[in-house]
């Protein structure tokens, strides 16, 4: 069924050398009792899964064995949604605390030319008051392991993850050299035996299911009665489903199992699927492209690069024995992205710096089990192109059990009761005009709120040669 081209295997060499800057020692720290007094902290970050893609949430063709057994023995909170339906923004919400679009970060990274078409800065920025830098003052040891995509390797002078406040990192979409995207998992494993002693976090930050797909043999043939498409994508699941897997079995083995809060979510919903074409379908790399990006979003309206459901309400599993309650599904506390800093810090015992004005909130409670009511809206905006269906909302609010989406450009607003209505399937617009009316004024207020130019200091000197 699949064309076993050469660039397969040269795409998994294509990651070359692996690389780790500021590695540290295997911790011999300050032992058991401070490793008690704070939790170990791992955020798994997946890369375009649909929804729809994990066993427990429905999938009609793939396998999560780990994640749905990390489902049962923690909560699944089913509505919770990233900032922003692509890479880097919904990943500078994470590391901040605030709305990507307070830092001018509105699509992924990529080169100097895209980035002033789309009025970002070439990387983010490392002064902020960033998640890893405060928790590397609240006493931990940080690690970052795969995916980086907080600016990207076309920019060789933009900062590395050292400078964000991690101890050790083994990257892709970094400057400089690329791991292996196979290496994520195993390195961070390989820290977690190193700094078992200590208070560690760590961004495990997986590569599946974004383009180029790379599925392996074994996966291959577990899926062989499957169509080609969906072959591929499942074999692609089934190995980012196998890492879970490893980092979980490691803590029990080692026993930090009870003293550990692991997380699992992914960035966007969906890639929407290519065609097959005659250039390596599609793919961002050596490797099979969009073709087989069959994911899904049960029954969520839209996908990658749309605000609506499909793109930006995904998997969220939190798992944490003896603390998060077992086998849980939480559909009503409504969490976003930029609520992880403040939850991370609250649950360390780490202090917010004096003057920053986060745009999340803790939910260190809903993890624990206990009722979370929202108690600030929640903000998007999208600087994409109008394109497909489900690409034309430009800003989006949540506030309560409404959820608004404008276009000014196109005279557009569409209205949801989340609700009654989680697809978002019924827009209630005409109906509610109260509603609209006070939520277009809010998330326009909003709007006007954001800077308009990016922060100069952090453009590469690339720029100049432009």
């Amino acid at each position: 069924m699949i064309d076993r081209r050469d660039f397969l295997r040269a795409g998994l060499a294509a990651g070359a050398a692996s690389v780790v800057s500021g590695r540290l020692p295997a911790a011999r720290g300050p032992g058991n009792a401070m490793r008690k007094s704070k939790p170990n902290i791992i955020f798994i970050f997946a890369d375009d899964w649909g929804y729809g893609d994990l066993g427990i949430h429905g999938s009609t063709f793939c396998k999560t064995p780990n994640l749905d057994r990390m489902a049962k023995e923690g909560i699944d909170f089913q509505q919770f949604t990233v900032n922003n339906p692509v890479c880097s923004p919904s990943r500078t919400a994470v590391m901040t605390g605030q709305f990507p679009a307070r830092h001018c970060i509105h699509q992924h990274f990529a080169s100097v030319e895209h980035h002033m078409k789309a009025g970002m800065p070439d990387w983010l920025d490392p002064k902020l008051p960033l998640l890893s830098r405060l928790l590397k003052k609240a006493g931990y040891v940080t690690g970052h392991f795969g995916k980086w995509h907080l600016t990207n390797r076309h920019i060789p002078d933009a900062p590395l993850p050292t400078e964000y406040g991690y101890d050790e990192y083994g990257a892709f979409n970094v400057p400089g050299v690329q791991i292996k995207t196979a290496e994520t998992c195993p390195r961070t494993v390989d820290f977690i035996h190193r700094h078992k002693n200590q208070p560690f976090f760590i961004n495990v930050w997986l590569h599946e299911t974004h383009t180029p797909h790379y599925p392996l043999e074994k996966y291959l043939k577990q899926f062989q009665h499957l169509d080609e498409q969906k072959q591929v994508y499942a074999a692609v699941v089934a190995e980012g489903d196998a890492g879970v897997g490893s980092i979980l079995s490691t803590l029990k083995k080692l026993g930090l199992d009870e003293n550990t809060l692991v997380i699992f979510s992914t960035d966007n919903g969906p890639e929407w699927t290519g065609k097959r074409t005659t250039q390596d379908d599609n793919s961002t790399g050596p490797g099979l492209g969009t073709y087989y990006s069959v994911g899904q979003t049960a029954g969520l309206k839209g996908q990658k690069r749309s605000l609506f459901a499909g793109g930006v309400r995904v998997p969220f599993i939190a798992r944490w024995p003896g603390v998060i309650p077992e086998g849980r599904v939480d559909r009503t506390s409504v969490l976003t992205a930029v609520d992880i800093l403040p939850t991370f810090l609250e649950l360390a015992r780490q202090p917010l710096p004096d003057g920053l004005k986060l745009d999340g909130e803790s939910i260190a409670g809903a993890l624990k089990g206990q009722p979370f009511k929202r108690t600030r809206p929640i903000y998007w905006e999208w600087r994409g192109g109008h394109g497909p269906p489900y690409l034309w909302p430009h800003l989006g609010i949540r506030s309560g059990k409404w959820r608004l989406m404008v276009n000014q450009e196109l005279k557009r607003t569409e209205l949801y009761d989340i609700e009654t209505d989680w697809a978002e399937t019924n827009n209630v617009a005409e109906v509610n005009p109260d509603v609209v009316k006070n939520l277009t004024k809010k998330v326009l207020t909003w709007k006007m709120s954001l800077p308009t130019e990016p922060a100069s200091d952090c453009f590469s000197k690339l720029r100049k040669k432009g």
